[in-house]
């Protein structure tokens, strides 16, 4: 419980968003015209649409995300993250980056890192098992050594 609270508090201190917001932000700055729909934004950042409506719309005052109707189907909502938004998450991100690192992997040794990446697989999978970290499909992501 005290790391969510802890990595929150950073974000909060460092670039005035919330955990939750960095995550959405992050998440769309890495897909193909950072842009999804609203219902894939709220699968990846793990939270429901009406808590992503009220996030998406305090970004959107902020001028880093906008919501438009799909062009591919007008019953649904994209997000795209505006370049303002993009440059947030870039300007963040390193900060954020330390922080994890500080409070996660600089008091583990290597091994303890794999056998956490084991372990935090295996829970994902006991909770969803067809979730991309469950079923590695996001090992592509990983930098090769």
């Amino acid at each position: 419980m005290r790391l969510p609270a802890a990595l929150d508090a950073q974000l909060q201190r460092d670039a005035g968003l919330s955990h939750f917001e960095y995550q959405v932000m992050a998440g769309l700055s890495m897909v193909p015209e950072r842009t999804l729909r609203m219902s894939e934004l709220a699968a990846f950042a793990e939270g429901s649409l009406p808590r992503l409506s009220q996030v998406v719309g305090r970004l959107e005052k902020r001028g880093w995300m906008r919501r438009n109707p799909d062009p591919t189907d007008g019953r649904y909502t994209v997000t795209p993250l505006t370049d303002d938004g993009y440059e947030k998450v870039v300007d963040t991100a390193p900060g954020h980056v330390e922080a994890v690192r500080s409070c996660v992997f600089d008091a583990l040794t290597k091994a303890q890192v794999r056998q956490l990446t084991t372990i935090g697989r295996r829970i994902v999978g006991a909770v969803d098992p067809t979730h991309p970290l469950a079923t590695g499909s996001l090992d592509r992501l990983r930098p090769k050594k």
